[in-house]
């Protein structure tokens, strides 16, 4: 089941005003951005986070899944606390690196 745009939407909402906030539609599924850094992971209208430590002391469940099948764990956020969702978009916002632009070969 694909995530829902209104969910996306919800989530950027909930975040507003820690930096630049984008989305990116992947396989039906969506990517947070902030500051062009991919924070956020979005499945099945589920948010996903990678678990790094910086993001632990903000993850007051210990709640994980896989957002896809073969996908590494990772911390399932509430996405109705925002105090919760914009400490770790600012924490992960300071140690996730801008992707590298891919060269498309001619």
């Amino acid at each position: 089941m694909a995530s829902d745009i209104d969910f996306v939407n919800y989530v950027m909402d909930q975040i507003s005003g820690v930096g630049t906030i984008s989305q990116k539609k992947m396989f039906g599924e969506y990517m947070v951005y902030v500051n062009q850094k991919p924070i956020f992971l979005i499945c099945d209208n589920t948010a996903y986070v990678k678990k790094l430590d910086c993001v632990k002391e903000f993850h007051k469940t210990e709640e994980t899944g896989y957002p896809y099948k073969g996908a590494k764990e990772h911390y399932m956020l509430d996405v109705d606390n925002r105090e919760a969702l914009r400490n770790i978009a600012l924490a992960l916002e300071k140690v996730i690196p801008v992707p590298k632009k891919k060269v498309k070969k001619k």
